[in-house]
């Protein structure tokens, strides 16, 4: 099993904070962010590398702190991609960097797990993946317990057998308040499926798109996360992270 984390965004709205430092390095309760993400990947069991694919601005940047990271966990191998992008209208998208990287790596040999490196956990995810790799497809959630607040984010509906029936990138008009996170789950066999997505014309921005896409042709299982989850998107949300994630460091 693989990790990719994806980590080419520009974050114009964290300006100046991001204009000359990628979000996932932004410091959170002391360290950054995505290693908030990796110290919650690393107790999964067979990881095979992981994967950090940025943009030309802050390659450079990544690879140094994966070489410092590394010492500290030395059982993970990293590799840093650059998708070539130099500003917020060169980019990708996020499917379109996952398709990249799932194409010149050729991860479609092995299962994979997609994180974004600005999504923090306070838990470990070794359940999520152990849960994940009985489905051909997983998306995990999170209650944030307020159909107002929901209006933000994407709006998820289940089967009893947890399996996603209705997925909606903000909804007005929300049935539940689970939303998906990205944090994403693929077989080796649906991680082929990324090319087909980008070669039909579809959006190639937003990760959720992907799954909108994916659960009327497979079923895509969910999993809430356990403990505290956070989506860094303003100056706001960084500082109450900062609080919050205090205690868990």
């Amino acid at each position: 099993m693989n990790v990719l984390i994806l980590a080419a965004g520009y974050a114009t709205r964290l300006y100046p904070l991001t204009l000359n430092k990628a979000k996932p390095l932004l410091e959170v309760a002391g360290k950054p962010m995505i290693e908030w993400v990796l110290d919650n990947l690393a107790p999964i069991p067979d990881l095979e590398k992981v994967y950090v694919v940025t943009n030309n601005k802050f390659a450079a940047d990544f690879q140094n702190w994966a070489d410092e990271y590394v010492k500290r966990q030395p059982k993970l191998n990293f590799k840093i991609v650059n998708d070539g992008s130099t500003n917020d209208s060169d980019k990708l998208g996020a499917i379109g960097d996952i398709n990249l990287v799932v194409t010149r790596e050729n991860l479609a040999q092995s299962d994979l797990i997609v994180v974004a490196g600005d999504n923090l956990f306070s838990e470990p995810l070794a359940e999520f993946a152990e849960e994940a790799k009985k489905s051909q497809a997983m998306i995990a959630t999170y209650d944030v317990g307020d159909l107002e607040a929901i209006k933000k984010y994407n709006n998820i509906e289940t089967d009893a057998h947890g399996v996603v029936t209705h997925f909606e990138e903000k909804s007005q008009h929300p049935k539940s308040t689970v939303t998906g996170i990205a944090l994403y789950y693929f077989s080796k066999d649906t991680v082929s499926m990324f090319s087909t997505y980008i070669a039909a014309g579809n959006n190639p921005d937003q990760p959720g798109r992907f799954i909108q896409w994916l659960y009327q042709l497979k079923p895509v299982h969910t999993y809430q996360v356990k403990g505290t989850w956070f989506d860094i998107g303003s100056k706001e949300t960084l500082e109450e992270a900062n609080k919050i994630f205090a205690q868990f460091a």
